[in-house]
Formats: structure tokens, sequence, C-alpha cells
């Protein structure tokens, strides 16, 4: 049985999907068209949603501590969301440059027994019903490689996604821009402010070492393809065409074009190809949500994708995939379209923006705004049983992080239980077999009631979301129900 899965891309999704393929045994390849990484990324936030999917794989320790820094604040359209400790505890950003992250998730992958190749350009793709070819170019020569389910986690730009024909909604307006880091620039300070102005943003951020951060944001014109090399002087130009006056810099260390068209696959799987993160839904950078739907959407789809080549998969699984994760790509890509709505033309929206900055003092909208991307729960509904409010509350929701004590007294963490990229069922009566067996693709773990979860038996898939959830023993039935859906 072919059971190799190549992805396309090392980036944060792509590499992600790899630990979680390599984690459940699976043979897999990353393709990467970059020869190494750079070591500047435009990218430096990982959304507290992604941490906890780190911690639920044991890993987080490994992108930071208490002592990295947090971002506790946000912006819609620009304009400043300041959060209160309530807020922070949740919805925090930890400063991480994405080129670490990826390093991290690469040494990850490898420990794992994963494959990534670097210099490796998908030239033509080419899938029947057995499998997928996928003809890679390198320095070596063009060969073919034979796999079982390919996927496109290759970015904005997704070859494979071209090459086997996938087709988007587009989300317009959009904006562009370009990221260029100098040591100083010179000119005047009263003219090159931080801000919004009638024809673009200017971005000044400072890094360590002394060096500058200029980044400038567009609302109209078309940005050189990723194959054209960013200039000094198409900086200047864009810099001078948002402000008036262009300012004097020297060479920047490093340069990049931020900014796309917003858009969305209309489908995330043609038969044995499927997209992940920017490949499936592309928007302009806003608050880490890029990095948060790309980690999510590797997160679910790994354990459905090792189900499904290892011959374990019920059916329908990994159509479930874009199910639950497009209407989030959806959301990322109205946010986006929605900020731009409240920054451009500038002269049309001054009134709007009024009266968003009036709504955004309130602690209800800085939460819905914050949250309208990260926090996702699922509509998981099965035949015969409760739904919506007549279903537990925890059913479709993310798992908690909660102490938990075992029947000898130990104390353990519900995301340690996740470690190993299983289904958990846990048993919160405290007595080993209360609740049924379901299955060997479920690890039963038995542990003390508690108040922070108010239920008897708790089913958790392998991305850490509730499938099942009951108070009293009348929930046999439906966790053996949700069981087989997810685990077959």
């Amino acid at each position: 049985m072919n059971d190799h899965v190549v992805i396309v891309g090392a980036g944060p999704g792509g590499l992600m999907l790899a630990c979680e393929l390599g984690l459940a045994g699976v043979r897999t390849t990353v393709l990467e068209k970059r020869t190494g990484r750079s070591h500047e990324s435009g990218g430096g936030l990982l959304h507290a949603r992604c941490v906890e999917t780190l911690k639920q794989r044991g890993i987080a320790d490994r992108f930071g501590d208490s002592n990295t820094p947090r971002w506790g604040r946000s912006h819609f359209g620009l304009i400043t969301i300041e959060y209160d400790d309530e807020l922070a505890e949740t919805e925090y950003d930890m400063l991480v440059p994405q080129v670490r992250t990826e390093e991290v998730l690469e040494e990850r992958a490898v420990e794992l027994g994963v494959e990534v190749l670097h210099g490796q350009e998908v030239t033509a793709v080419e899938q029947d019903a057995d499998g997928v070819t996928v003809r890679v170019r390198s320095a070596t020569g063009e060969r073919d490689v034979r796999c079982a389910y390919l996927v496109g986690c290759d970015g904005v730009h997704s070859t494979v996604a071209r090459l086997c024909g996938f087709e988007y909604e587009e989300f317009a307006p959009s904006y562009y821009g370009i990221t260029a880091d100098v040591k100083q620039f010179e000119g005047n300070r009263d003219t090159f402010v931080r801000g919004l102005y009638p024809n673009g943003q200017l971005g000044i951020l400072p890094l360590q070492e002394g060096r500058i951060r200029l980044m400038t944001v567009e609302f109209v014109g078309e940005p050189a393809g990723p194959e054209v090399p960013v200039t000094r002087e198409e900086v200047l130009a864009s810099i001078q065409r948002i402000t008036g006056e262009a300012p004097a810099i020297e060479e920047p260390s490093w340069m990049e074009r931020n900014g796309h068209p917003t858009r969305l696959a209309t489908r995330y799987r043609d038969g044995r190809v499927l997209l992940v993160g920017d490949a499936a839904h592309s928007h302009p950078p806003s608050s880490g949500n890029g990095m948060v739907t790309t980690v999510h959407d590797a997160a679910n789809l790994g354990w459905k994708l090792a189900a499904q080549v290892r011959g374990r998969a019920p059916d329908g699984l990994l159509d479930s995939y874009q199910e639950e994760r497009q209407p989030v790509g959806r959301r990322a890509c109205v946010r986006a379209k929605a900020q731009v709505a409240a920054m451009y033309p500038l002269e049309h929206v001054a009134a709007l923006r009024e009266v968003l900055t009036g709504l955004i003092e309130m602690k209800e909208v800085q939460r819905y705004l914050v949250q309208y991307v990260t926090e996702v729960s699922y509509d998981f509904e099965y035949p015969g049983l409760p739904s919506g409010d007549g279903a537990h509350p925890l059913i479709g929701t993310r798992f908690q992080d909660v102490q938990v004590a075992t029947p000898d007294g130990s104390k353990l963490s519900t995301y340690d239980l996740l470690v190993d990229g299983r289904g958990v069922l846990l048993n919160l009566t405290g007595r080993p077999g209360a609740v049924p067996e379901v299955g060997g693709q479920v690890d039963v773990v038995t542990v003390e009631p508690t108040s922070e979860l108010d239920a008897r038996a708790v089913l958790v898939r392998p991305d850490g979301f509730v499938a099942w959830a009951d108070r009293d023993g009348d929930g046999d039935e439906g966790l053996r129900v949700a069981a087989r859906t997810w685990f077959g």
C-alpha cells in the first residue's frame, strides 16, 4: 500500500502538518523550493491559540518561556485595542520570529522521521485513483515522486493550487506594501510618522541592534511578482506615494513585499490533493491571524489524513477537513476585508472610524473583534442525538488546559494527554471502567471529578476539540456514536 504523503512548502503550515503526520507514523516528505532559510522574517507573532496547540504536543517550551515577550494589544483597521488583564490572559501574542518558528518545527519534524528537502521545485502534478505523481526539479535534475496524497502548503502563490486547477473566491479590496529593515533614516520626522495617510499606511518599528523596520501599505495598484527582487528604490517610491516625501535611507539589510489578494479557495480538497494555510486562504497579515489559522489547519488535517492513509478513517473523515476549516478561512478573509474598508478611502471613512473608536473602548466589542478568527468551535451533529442547545456545551469546543488528579493522587494537565496525537476518552468518575471502551484508537484516562469540567466523560479528538461529553450514564450511546464518527 502506498502510504507516502508529500507536503510542498516548509513554512509553518507544512512543517506543522509534517509533525502531525510524523507523530502518527506516516512516511512524510516535505519539498521546499528555497535552498536555505532566511535569517529575517516579516511575521513575528505566535497567538495564544497556537501556543495551546503546541502545548498539546509537548513542544511549546521550545518556542519560548515565561520570559519571552508578549504583545498585549491589537488593532482593527489601525484603531488600537489595548487588552485589559482578563483579555491579555487568553489572547496574548508571543513575540517569536517566524523564522524561529520554522526552525523549531523543522527540528521536531526531523526528530519524528520526516524527510525535509530544500531546493526542490515542483513543476508538474498528476493524480489518479491510486495516488499522485509529482515532478520535482532540483540541482541534480528532474525526478518523479509518487505518493498517496499531496498537500500544498506553499503559500499565496501556491504552485500546487495552480497546477491542480484550484479556484478562488476573491475578496476586494486588498492591499499591498513593502517591509524594509534599515539602520536609520533621515528626513522630516514630522512627515514620517507611523499611521494612516490618505494614500496608505506607514509603519515605523524599532528593532534590536539599532535597526528600524519601515512598513508600507498601499490600497491601490498591483505589486511586482514574487520572482522580481525588491529594491531600495521601490521602498522609497512607496513611502513617497503615501507621505508625499521620501526619506534618505541606506541600502536595507532585508526587504520583502507584503500583502496580496484576499481570497479563499472554493474547495480545500481535490481528490488526493489538499491545501493548507495561505494556499487555501490568503489575506493581508493582521494580529497573527495568518499563523493561527495555518497552524490549526495543519492540526485539523494531520490526524485525519494519517487515519486515511493507514486505512483507519471512517467514511467522510477527510472531507470534514474542508467542512470545518473553510468557514474559519472565510472569517479571516472577511476580517481583513472589513479592516481595509475601515481605512480606505480615508476621507470617506473618517466618520466610520470615529464611531468604531468609541465602540472599541467597550470590552465586549474588543473581545468580539480580537476573537473573530481565533475563537473557533465546530457544530458537531450526530443523527438521533441532541444537538444545539440540547447538547452538552463542551461538544465542539476547544479542550481546556485543566489540572486533574488520577485515582492514585498524582497530578497532570489535560493537555499532557494529547502529546501522542491520539484521541482521548477522559473518565471523570475516578472509577476505572465506569465509561464504556470505544476502540483502540482512543486512550482511556481515569481521573477524579473536577468542577472545571462539568462532565462524567469527555471524548477529545487528536486536534484538541471535544467530540462528546455527558454528565451521566444516559450518554453512553452518544459516546459510542461520536467515537464511531471520528475513529471508526
